[in-house]
């Protein structure tokens, strides 16, 4: 079941609307096409493949019905062909991210995940740490021998972790969009809220949002006044973080701010609210600070 109505607006009608890519009995040889296409396409990000590039040796295997779909993945994720596209040129936090992108179709949930698999990496290597993902219960109950990694992040299901949902939009860009040709490059998309154990704001791929869509900075600066002046503690010593896009600035010429963050004390909350909606800003999240 899809999680939101909005999956158009937001780019995901695309994976929610497409049926799973199976390898059943007896395939035709356009089945067995269509299962490689799709492995591709899902473990390289969507990125381009040139036809040298195949893996013809496991697609054989794969074609003659001595490997699985599954085997088929493994053999893809540990190939020269993915690390030169990951693992050799970007963050450890960044492969990591991909590979549950790829490999679990998901974001991951917390930063203990992220640390069990630098771990792991570091004490058993590259294709044990690959093994984890795809031996993995979660890999085995949700894809089995025979079905290719889809993004699950956007459904709700057994086991899935609600923070997923929007974290999913972090690695996430549209559905013709590649994983080594967006605007942050090598760099983490999750470090940040993984370490604070926040949630990430909900921000489509590019159009889907009118133009405006909060973006925190990559330093992650909260200002140090409230909004109009010097932060008061508010009732009971509460203040909340108010993140907002699309403010417009006053005066000749009119300026948009695509995204800034706020310090409101809890008895101002409501009519600091309709001020940011009063200039234009979409609320984007509001938490404790």
């Amino acid at each position: 079941m899809a999680i939101t109505a909005a999956s158009s607006r937001l780019g995901t009608s695309a994976f929610t609307d497409a049926p799973r890519v199976e390898l059943r009995q007896n395939p035709s040889r356009e089945d067995l096409e269509m299962v490689i296409r799709a492995v591709y396409r899902q473990l390289l990000g969507n990125d381009y493949l040139m036809k040298s590039e195949r893996l013809k040796s496991a697609e054989s295997l794969l074609c003659d019905g001595k490997s699985s779909v599954q085997d088929f993945v493994r053999s893809v994720a540990k190939s020269e062909l993915y690390k030169s596209k990951f693992f050799y040129k970007s963050f450890q936090t960044r492969v990591i991210e991909l590979n549950y992108k790829h490999l679990l179709g998901r974001a991951p949930y917390d930063e203990a995940e992220v640390v069990y698999h630098l771990d792991l990496y570091e004490t058993q290597g590259y294709e044990a740490d690959i093994d984890s993902y795809i031996d993995s219960p979660e890999y085995q109950e949700n894809f089995g021998e025979n079905i290719v990694p889809y993004y699950r992040g956007f459904s709700t299901q057994r086991g899935q972790k609600t923070v997923g949902f929007s974290r999913m939009f972090r690695l996430y860009r549209g559905y013709a969009n590649s994983d080594n040709s967006q605007l942050e490059g090598n760099s983490s998309r999750l470090a940040s809220e993984l370490g604070r154990n926040n949630a990430s704001p909900v921000v489509g791929p590019s159009g889907g949002n009118g133009g405006w869509a909060y973006r925190p900075s990559q330093q992650g600066v909260t200002p140090s006044t409230g909004f109009g002046g010097v932060i008061n503690v508010g009732q009971a010593g509460r203040s909340f973080r108010v993140e907002v896009s699309g403010i417009s600035q006053p005066g000749y010429p009119r300026v948009r701010r695509s995204s800034r963050a706020f310090i409101v004390p809890y008895e101002e909350l409501s009519s600091q609210m309709q001020r940011f909606q009063r200039q234009g800003g979409k609320i984007a999240s509001i938490t404790p600070v």
